[in-house]
């Protein structure tokens, strides 16, 4: 199986600028694992001649339980290795990761870096009408305060109403998105959305998406579920238009990474994607333990 090595960004050094990005250069699109699949589903949709490639972390996932510092570390790690296979712009596909890292990343890398969550809040925003907006997401996601602050910057007024809800990812991973079990979980996680009087749900992790449908039959017609992936193609589509970087000519591709056994991905992969996952290559991840070291070092410090 073929094996490519995966090595760290300079925690405290600014990338070189990027003098010349061609329209031929790829969209880097990283994720903990398969659900930023959905996200690359719709680049690939809105924008079908366009270059991707995808790395999933598969071998440290879910971020949505670690700790920002460290999830911030995987995120320059990941765009380092995407970085070398010559991007014109960097997709986080992971609500965690932009909820955390996207300033860092922004500040390192000379290239157009979006998230899936700045995206997400400015559809809710428009589609609100009683601006009163629910949000659900990993733990770290709701803890970060992203999504609140997001949305309170576009409109001060809005009333946010947040709900973790952790077992949705192994749900969708296990492929139990519309069952007995699904449908439980979802009323157990969205009892409290459901009489908050809220209008519009973010779906704020890539793999919610999936369940969709339970989520809808849940809550009702009356609230509107908001999708990150739909805006986050949106949001690449304008970006690339206005710095004059589409690519105009022949027929897009995607080619995809993982830091763990590609089989898994493969398998799992598919109803993220819409069809088949073709192959996998893995990568080799390490982790910098004297950079961690002065993360937990410096953590000790400040307790």
């Amino acid at each position: 199986m073929q094996r490519l090595p995966l090595r760290p960004c300079p925690p405290l050094m600014k990338q070189t600028k990027i003098l010349s990005v061609m329209k031929e250069s790829t969209i880097g699109i990283f994720d903990s694992g398969v659900g930023g699949l959905t996200v690359l589903q719709q680049i690939a949709r809105v924008l079908p001649r366009e270059l991707l490639v995808y790395l999933g972390d598969t071998a440290r996932y879910p971020y949505g339980s670690k700790s920002p510092e460290v999830v911030t570390q995987y995120s320059c790690e990941n765009t380092d290795f995407l970085m070398e296979r010559g991007l014109k712009m960097l997709v986080v596909a992971c609500n965690t990761a932009s909820a955390v890292a996207l300033p860092t990343l922004r500040e390192r890398y000379a290239l157009p870096v979006i998230g899936v969550i700045e995206p997400g809040a400015q559809e809710a925003c428009r589609r609100s009408q009683n601006r009163r907006i629910g949000v659900i997401g990993t733990k770290a996601t709701i803890a970060s305060g992203a999504y609140t602050h997001a949305l309170r910057k576009i409109d001060p007024s809005i009333e946010v109403y947040s709900r973790a809800c952790p077992l949705f990812v192994p749900l969708v991973e296990e492929g139990w998105v519309d069952n007995e079990v699904a449908r439980a979980t979802v009323a157990v996680y969205l009892g409290s959305l459901k009489h908050s009087g809220i209008d519009t749900l973010i779906l704020g992790c890539t793999h919610y998406p999936l369940l969709k449908k339970a989520i809808a039959a849940f809550l009702g017609s009356e609230v509107s579920l908001v999708d990150s992936a739909e805006q986050t193609a949106q949001a690449v589509n304008t970006t690339l238009a206005s710095a004059g970087l589409l690519r105009t000519k022949g027929i897009g591709n995607a080619s995809f990474f993982v830091t763990d056994e590609p089989d898994r991905f493969v398998k799992v992969g598919a109803p993220f994607l819409g069809h088949q996952v073709e192959s996998a290559v893995r990568v080799e991840s390490r982790l910098w333990s004297s950079l961690l070291d002065r993360y937990a070092m410096k953590s000790e410090r400040l307790s």
